[in-house]
């Protein structure tokens, strides 16, 4: 009898949600991904809120994930890899605060592997230019219904064309060994 393992959860924060919540759905192991909000003052903040940039909310994703199947480190190193982490608060066209590149640990050991990652790949790969915030977790407000799946269901938006699609296929080229494809 296989033992079962509990699912966790992680939030990452890489610019427009679409473009994130389109990567993690593709990584095995990955069972949920949810667009939201998190990181503001506003509570149950509407997307026209967060987009003024004045609630300080960040565009994010919840991911729940069988730790047995994809670790807390390979998600990081999918989020880094698939966004630029080394843009304040810009990811492409998209500015402001609420597309920073943030994570938000939800237990003290993800807070560490976070730290250890971003260290590691500063070193390695980014020449010490990650400006990625470790935030403290707040309240995730998931988004309006028509954000999630939104690559999926919006396949010809042109945002998802041009943006979305590119973050896509650096998954498949660069983390091909963790698609659930």
């Amino acid at each position: 009898m296989t033992q079962a393992h509990p699912s966790e959860q992680a939030i990452f924060a890489g610019g427009c949600f679409w473009c994130t919540e389109a990567v993690m759905l593709r990584v095995r192991g990955v069972q949920q991904v949810e667009s939201g909000y998190i990181g503001g003052r506003r509570p149950n903040p509407s997307y026209e809120q967060v987009c003024t940039g004045v609630t300080g909310h960040a565009e994010a994703v919840r991911v729940t994930f069988d730790p047995a199947e994809v670790s807390y480190r390979d998600l990081l190193h999918i989020f880094f890899g698939t966004h630029d982490p080394t843009t304040l608060n810009r990811q492409g066209a998209d500015r402001g605060t609420q597309y920073r590149s943030a994570l938000f640990p939800l237990t003290d050991a993800q807070r560490a592997e976070a730290q250890a990652v971003i260290e590691e790949l500063n070193t390695s790969t980014f020449g010490g230019a990650i400006v990625t915030s470790i935030e403290e977790p707040s309240e995730f407000y998931v988004a309006e219904e028509y954000h999630q799946d939104y690559y999926a269901n919006n396949p010809q938006n042109p945002y998802c064309s041009a943006v979305v699609g590119p973050k896509v296929a650096k998954l498949r080229q660069s983390y091909a060994r963790f698609l659930n494809e």
